[in-house]
């Protein structure tokens, strides 16, 4: 029978989940950068696992899959792209406990930044199904959240080149690449999100 009727997977459901899961790493990545320790660096750790399994059970399900609500390439690519928004939180928060690297501005209005990108990323992800002009109101936003924190990054970097410290500037030049790389996977899955609502409308 399950040969006949094969079991229905709800790829909207588990993209979904990996937003939202997406969205706590940022808000965590936040948290530690606002005050760096070991014990909040841990829960941004945590959350990546936590995505990383969500990412793979969505994998694993892609391919007993013969038929999905939307192309399987969009699925695993937007999987791929809100996934590797937490990856680059982990990367930020190893490095900057590895490197001793102390907090500034610049990197507490990037943190902030991301999070406000998530938080849209995984609204628009949610209404992906049913409130497509509420999704894409959510991709305008979190595309602008993406472009502020270029700025930033641009910003910081023509700083930091301002200082004598050869090694302060490549340690802190790697964790602002990390939020920037961060930004543009936000980016790249806004793009995918605004891909999926013109082939399905």
């Amino acid at each position: 029978m399950m040969r006949l009727f094969p079991k229905k997977r709800d790829f909207f459901k588990m993209l979904a989940e990996q937003a939202v899961k997406t969205e706590e790493g940022m808000a965590a990545l936040r948290d530690f950068i606002e005050e760096v320790t070991g014990e909040k660096g841990k829960r941004v750790e945590e959350i990546e696992k936590e995505a990383d399994e969500a990412r793979r059970i969505l994998v694993e399900e892609l391919t007993k899959s013969f038929v999905t609500p939307i192309d399987r390439e969009d699925i695993f690519a937007l999987s791929r792209a809100i996934d590797d928004m937490v990856d680059y939180a982990k990367s930020t928060v190893d490095e900057m406990l590895l490197f001793k690297v102390e907090t500034n501005e610049y990197l507490k209005k990037m943190a902030q930044a991301l999070c406000e990108s998530a938080q849209h990323l995984s609204l628009a992800v949610q209404e992906l199904k049913r409130k497509q002009k509420s999704c894409l109101q959510h991709l305008i936003k979190a595309k602008k959240v993406e472009n502020y924190v270029e700025h930033l990054y641009h910003e910081a970097l023509a700083e930091l080149f301002q200082s004598k410290d050869f090694i302060y500037i490549l340690k802190l030049r790697e964790i602002y690449r990390h939020l920037s790389n961060a930004a543009d996977r936000g980016d790249e899955a806004a793009n995918i999100i605004g891909d999926i609502v013109l082939k399905i409308t």
